[in-house]
């Protein structure tokens, strides 16, 4: 599955390398942060969209659903 998600909070490229540092963590099949958003492609048997809203947020950031 491929999903596009909104974060808000993020000003900079620190911002992005903390979401990218948290992501990379789960099983994801791609990865393309940037500021406000992050564009994941994941297989879900291996990863739930629930997961990936968790790592967000455990880098500090909001996602805008």
């Amino acid at each position: 599955m491929k999903k596009t998600i909104k974060i808000d909070g993020m000003s900079c490229n620190h911002c992005v390398m903390s979401v990218e540092k948290n992501l990379s963590k789960l099983d994801l099949n791609k990865v393309k942060v940037e500021i406000g958003s992050a564009e994941v492609e994941f297989d879900e048997i291996k990863v739930n969209e629930n997961e990936i809203i968790e790592a967000i947020q455990k880098a500090g950031y909001q996602v805008v659903k």
